[in-house]
Parts: structure tokens; sequence; C-alpha cells
């Protein structure tokens, strides 16, 4: 901003392997969101090299971007970002229309991760229609329709109460146990003490990254 520079993030050098369950967490203004969107190949670096699965992301043009993004990584976010005028197979069926998959198989596979979320009976119901709980299951049933190989969740129980983050959180980890790997962005000390690798950030660089054995 005019003569002004901040280094969102400033020379982090950082390695996620395949199956990682990893959290994010540091005060407001420390890079979690820009580190969540380059690693999601939502922005690319202005410096250096990013690589998602041995590809250098700045070698992809944007339309394969957004095919490795549609494919590979699911995205579950805070809001739940669910488009209201659509029933909850709807929204989970959304991400395969770009894919051009069959209505027949869209449906089928909707509502196998809707049966496998919980929500198979909510399958007609609209947003409006959910508790925030169900609407988060819905997200992380999109997020899951294309078989991504990475999961990233932006802060995904923070509109909930305890009891409901800590059932999402459940599914999450059962997600991870079955080999995906899930990178998470939390405020929330719980979610923290829970994931097997925690990374600390401040001021665009990681203040600490720990790993923890698996309970």
């Amino acid at each position: 901003m005019g003569d002004s520079e901040v280094r969102a993030l400033d020379g982090i050098d950082l390695d996620i392997g395949p199956g990682e369950y990893v959290g994010v967490v540091g005060p407001s203004g420390s890079g979690k969101t820009t580190l969540m969107d380059i690693i999601g190949c939502l922005s690319r670096p202005t410096t250096g090299s990013y690589e998602f699965e041995s590809r250098p992301v700045h070698q992809i043009d944007d339309v394969d971007l957004a095919v490795l993004r549609g494919e590979q990584i699911g995205f579950v976010f805070q809001t739940f970002n669910l488009l209201p005028r659509l029933k909850a197979v709807e929204n989970v069926e959304l991400p395969m229309l770009y894919r051009r998959v069959s209505r027949r198989e869209r449906r089928e596979r909707a509502m196998e991760l809707l049966r496998r979320v919980g929500l198979a009976n909510r399958a007609d119901h609209r947003p409006a229609e959910l508790s925030g709980g169900e609407r988060q299951r819905v997200a992380i049933a999109r997020a899951l329709v294309n078989r991504p190989s990475v999961i990233l969740a932006d802060e995904p129980t923070g509109a909930l109460d305890t009891n409901t983050g800590d059932a999402i959180m459940d599914l999450i980890e059962q997600l991870n146990g079955e080999g995906q790997t899930v990178v998470v962005v939390t405020h929330d000390p719980r979610i923290a003490g829970r994931v097997r690798r925690l990374l600390r950030l401040r001021d665009g660089v990681v203040e600490s990254d720990v790993k923890r054995e698996a309970p």
C-alpha cells in the first residue's frame, strides 16, 4: 500500500506430507490466511516457490490450477458457504458439475457422502432448514465429493457450539485416520490440542513447529 510493504509470509520453509494432521495457530495478522490461500492454490507466492504433490504451482496456468483445486483440495469454511436456494444434496453435488459428472453419478456420490456424515434423511432440506452443525456436515460432504487428497479447514467450528464442534472435529479426525491430509486453521486452543502437528505463526514466520505422537 503506497510505500508500505507488509510481508504476510516471510521466508517460510515448510513441508507437509501425505496423511498429516496439521493445525495452524497465531494472532490476527500472523499470516494464517495467506498460508492457507497458498496451500489451497488460491494465491501464488510473490517470491519463492510452492509445490503441490511435486508440481510447481507457479508453472501451472489459471485453468489447470482451477482444475487442481477442484479435484485435489477440499475446502471447509467457518461460514459453510452453502447456496441457500439449493437442497443439501444439490449443494454437495455442485463441485461435480464443473467436472461434467453425469446427473446419476452426482446424485449417487452426494447421497453416499450425506449418509457418511449422518444426513441422508436431511438431503432434501435447504440450508435455512438445517442446524449449524448439519450445515457444516453438508459442507464437509461437499468438500469430499471430488475425493481430494487434501482437506483445508478454516475455523471449521467457529460458528458452532462446543458439543457440535467436537462432533465435527471427530469427523475430520476420522477422515484423517483414513489417510486424508488435513490442515486446520484455528483460534480454538481445544482444537489446537487435538492435532498431530501444530504450526504457530507470528509476523509471517513459523514461530514453532511441534509434532506429537498419535494417542
